[in-house]
């Protein structure tokens, strides 16, 4: 059997399956040479050295940063529930709490509006009980961009959940441990690889969202204008800046797919 596997490896490609496979390869990695042929490289120090592009990247940084930190928060809880047997309505809640993977962001900064907006169904109270505002502020950013970055740390640490041998968390059950020991001092130190997997990849979907945030934050330089709203903004009044800053992304996130290769979700 492993004979055959290693000959169906080495064999060659039929033609009816490489040149569409070609072909594929191509259009998905030709825009992004293309950004790379055709970036300003002489001028690239001088436009990344703009008062807006570091405001811009600082503000991505640190919004990207804490929506990673609060997907881990409510979203290790939230997989965890998801990867237990033997409940109702599991498969309802892990589809909903999957939308935004394939929700139209501008769309989720719609519903976010709607939701935690000043006439929001939770922002009113929040507004008129605490005066708390979250649309068009920094703290908006975070919001949105936690909406849409925790359901992949989610879907990441529900499969890491659901790896773990059930005999680990049984032999703790004997000893006498409470459910929270187990899950502090057995689960959670066996899905550590999923965890960091799980949190890079929401940092990285945070750092480059837009619809959401532009929708639900608007564009405050300083603010609110994170790296891709710069990015948007740029192309029109110098797209020279607007490529510039296109690399900066496309550096993190093929950075962060050579990592997770290589280390985390170990693939050949």
């Amino acid at each position: 059997m492993r004979q055959a596997r290693d000959c169906r490896d080495v064999a060659g490609v039929p033609w009816q399956l490489g040149i569409p496979a070609a072909i594929g390869a191509g259009f998905l990695l030709l825009p992004l040479l293309a950004l790379v042929v055709r970036a300003p490289w002489r001028s690239l120090p001088t436009h990344l050295g703009a008062p807006i592009v570091r405001d811009a990247l600082r503000l991505s940084l640190v919004c990207a940063s804490s929506a990673a930190a609060a997907a881990v928060v409510l979203g290790v809880p939230l997989a965890w529930v998801l990867s237990r047997p033997g409940w109702r309505g599991v498969g309802i809640l892990r589809a909903l709490v999957t939308v935004p993977l394939v929700l139209p962001p501008v769309v989720g900064g719609v519903a976010l509006l709607k939701a935690l907006g000043r006439n929001g169904i939770l922002g009113h109270w929040l507004d008129a009980a605490l005066g708390v505002t979250l649309p068009f502020t920094t703290a908006g950013v975070v919001v949105a961009e936690t909406f849409v970055a925790m359901p992949f740390l989610v879907l990441a640490m529900e499969g890491a959940f659901r790896g773990i041998d059930p005999g680990l968390e049984e032999a703790a059950t004997t000893l006498g441990a409470s459910r929270w020991q187990i899950f502090t001092r057995v689960t959670l130190p066996s899905v550590v690889p999923g965890l960091i997997a799980g949190t890079v990849l929401a940092w990285a979907r945070a750092l480059g969202e837009f619809g959401a945030t532009i929708t639900f934050a608007g564009n405050s330089p300083g603010r609110t204008t994170t790296m891709p709203i710069a990015v948007y903004l740029a192309m029109e009044s110098d797209p020279d800046a607007a490529v510039a800053l296109a690399l900066v992304l496309l550096a993190v996130a093929v950075g962060i797919l050579i990592a997770l290769r290589g280390r985390w979700l170990d693939t050949p």
